[in-house]
């Protein structure tokens, strides 16, 4: 191993293999498509009636727009799962989509679906 390589190692510690990728996107997969279903397994049961702002069950369609909320959020989180394994099943996995860094294993355990390393994140503003 020569020095560039020993400062890679100590630098970015022991990489995420191919099949922890792919553990690491299959729980959270799992997770996010769960709680959609549990979202939207707890919506009121289909009816005529339609529901406007001031009626009785104005909490109702609060949690309602709350639950819609929720669902698009979680498809957002649905769709970096997707766009991760497309980087894993392309070999690109664990590199930023701006620069082709190498991110961190450690980010990449926190958040499986990183795309920017943290850097690179912090000047997005995200």
């Amino acid at each position: 191993m020569g020095d560039d390589a020993a400062f890679e190692a100590a630098r970015y510690g022991v990489p995420v293999d191919p099949q922890r990728a792919k553990e690491l996107l299959d729980r959270q997969r799992a997770q996010v498509e769960s709680q959609i279903a549990s979202i939207e397994g707890e919506g009121p049961e289909e009816s005529d009636e339609r529901r406007e702002p001031g009626d009785e069950d104005s909490e109702g369609l609060y949690q309602d727009e709350l639950d819609a909320g929720r669902i698009e959020d979680l498809r957002e989180r649905l769709a970096a799962i997707e766009r991760a394994e497309e980087r894993l099943a392309a070999g690109t996995f664990g590199l930023s989509v701006e620069s082709g860094e190498p991110i961190p294993d450690e980010r990449l355990e926190a958040v499986p679906t990183a795309e920017l390393t943290v850097e690179e994140s912090e000047r997005r503003g995200r």
